[in-house]
């Protein structure tokens, strides 16, 4: 048969058959020679899902009680894992015993994880305690705190100083348990604990006003 007599016959069919193979060529040619895509470069922190101004924040253990209390006037969560970013937060450790007040405090940053349950208080860091019954004010100065609200617990690796009455507590690293008031100084500790004066020498002690916020002092400084 002749060649040119079979594509005269035929030439439409030949046309598409030979456009599609043309078209395939051209696409396959395109990726193999053309540039990988661009990798993104944005460098920056997470988006945030949501920002608040001026609010609170409570939290609750697992029985239902009072287990921290945050006010400031930034938040922000993030996206991607849900966390809370806050600037400049004052917060309320209660101690739900009868007669006992609660720790108060404040720091520079704080960041709370998705579930609540883990705590960062970044930067110096301030917490005070009102006087008691016979239990005299309490502070405490230290900085980048990691703290378990629903436990009461928190540590710190950077030099701490607290002071109750007339005892006197510093060193370098630190954990402590407010349900129990256990204090353990990890390094480089010392302690100063006058005489305990008898009821009928002593006088009552001057407590620190509830809703103090003195600013955070260096590590070996008393408020």
């Amino acid at each position: 048969m002749n060649l040119r007599k079979y594509l005269r016959d035929r030439g439409i069919p030949v046309a598409i058959v030979l456009i599609g193979l043309a078209t395939g060529g051209a696409q396959m040619l395109y990726w193999w020679l053309a540039p990988s895509p661009k990798e993104s470069d944005f460098v920056g922190p997470p988006r945030s899902g949501y920002v608040l101004t001026n609010f609170k924040l409570w939290a609750f253990d697992v029985d239902g009680l009072p287990s921290f209390h945050m006010v400031a006037p930034h938040l922000e969560r993030r996206e991607n894992d849900e966390s809370l970013y806050i600037n400049t937060p004052n917060f309320e450790m209660p101690s739900n015993q009868p007669g006992v007040p609660p720790w108060l405090g404040n720091s520079l940053y704080a960041w709370v994880d998705k579930s609540g349950t883990l705590l960062k208080l970044q930067g110096p860091v301030f917490m005070h305690r009102a006087a008691f019954g016979d239990t005299a004010a309490a502070e405490m100065h230290t900085s980048d705190v990691t703290a378990w609200p629903k436990e009461n617990r928190m540590e710190t690796a950077a030099p701490a100083h607290m002071v109750q009455g007339d005892s006197k507590l510093s060193g370098v690293g630190m954990r402590a348990n407010l349900n129990t008031n256990h204090l353990e100084l990890l390094d480089e500790s010392h302690g100063t604990y006058p005489p305990r004066k008898n009821r009928t020498q002593a006088g009552s002690q001057p407590a620190v006003p509830a809703g103090a916020a003195h600013p955070a002092a260096g590590p070996g400084q008393a408020g």
